[in-house]
């Protein structure tokens, strides 16, 4: 399952009245021509070490930063991005000038051009740095729904592992919890519908594996936290239809012809719903 990246965000404080996107290529197909560019046109100049005189002022470096993550244009369409680039103004500035109004900023920035870069870990770690160190800072709502992005966006399939969809729920129950009324909250709520969603997914293929190779007892247990523990996402008709099967394997026949009940009653245009009719004529 391909997984959809939610549209990039900045903090209100750092958008453009009247921006307007452009197309861009994906970020790790164009980093290496982008340095390779940028090497070319640096090749004729000489080194130099730098002194602590020939430090940029902050705004200086900070303006620096953003002028690179608008990038070169390719054939005036497409923007090429040294995003190791930025990300060294910026760095410069939190090293350089820890204490000024523009320290705050550079951090975000700096995770912003990891995550635009798809160096997720990267940017968890300034997003997760950000929150903890400014808990007060207007924009730790927006840090913190990017941090459950960059768990979101290491998803597995529902087969595989799910610890990342794990991570990515805790980071954002933890926006919600903390700041019920940001505008972040409204779009983290829709991000835990679809990672419940999948947890429920995950359960249930782990159920269904069980079902398949007769392990009653254990794919019971499953289809019952997927009711108790997901319930209302659409998947509660084939998790009783199933657990139906397994009591009735099991030689538990009253239970189960009980929840192939609940499923006609309930769910009567689901196929789950016409496989129970099929069972309850059977046992007549």
């Amino acid at each position: 399952m391909n997984l959809i990246r939610p549209d990039m965000r900045r903090p209100e404080s750092d958008r453009a009245q009247g921006e307007t996107r452009t197309p861009r290529l994906t970020p790790r197909s164009l980093r290496a021509l982008s340095i390779c560019l940028l090497a070319a046109l640096a090749s004729g100049c000489s080194a130099k070490t730098a002194t602590f005189e020939d430090v940029k002022l902050a705004d200086e470096l900070y303006a620096e930063g953003l002028e690179i993550l608008e990038g070169q244009r390719i054939l005036w369409l497409f923007p090429m991005i040294n995003y190791d680039a930025a990300i060294e103004s910026f760095q410069a500035i939190i090293d350089n000038y820890p204490y000024s109004e523009f320290e705050e900023k550079a951090q975000l920035k700096i995770a912003d051009a990891y995550f635009d870069d798809e160096r997720y870990e990267e940017a968890l770690a300034y997003y997760q740095d950000f929150a903890d160190l400014h808990p007060q800072h207007r924009n730790v709502a927006y840090a913190l729904l990017r941090a459950a992005e960059c768990h979101f966006n290491q998803i597995e399939s529902v087969e595989r592992d799910q610890n990342a969809t794990h991570e990515a729920t805790d980071a954002l129950e933890k926006l919600i919890r903390e700041h019920p009324y940001a505008k972040e909250t409204r779009e983290g709520e829709e991000i835990m519908l679809m990672l419940r969603t999948r947890l429920a997914l995950n359960m249930l293929h782990i159920a269904d594996f069980y079902l398949e190779r007769t392990h009653w007892q254990s794919a019971a247990a499953r289809y019952r936290r997927v009711l108790d523990e997901y319930p209302g996402l659409g998947l509660d008709a084939r998790a009783l239809y199933r657990l139906g099967v397994c009591l009735e394997n099991m030689r538990r026949e009253d239970e189960a012809l009980r929840l192939y009940h609940v499923v006609v009653e309930n769910y009567s245009e689901s196929a789950a719903a016409r496989r129970a009719r099929s069972r309850i004529a059977r046992a007549e």
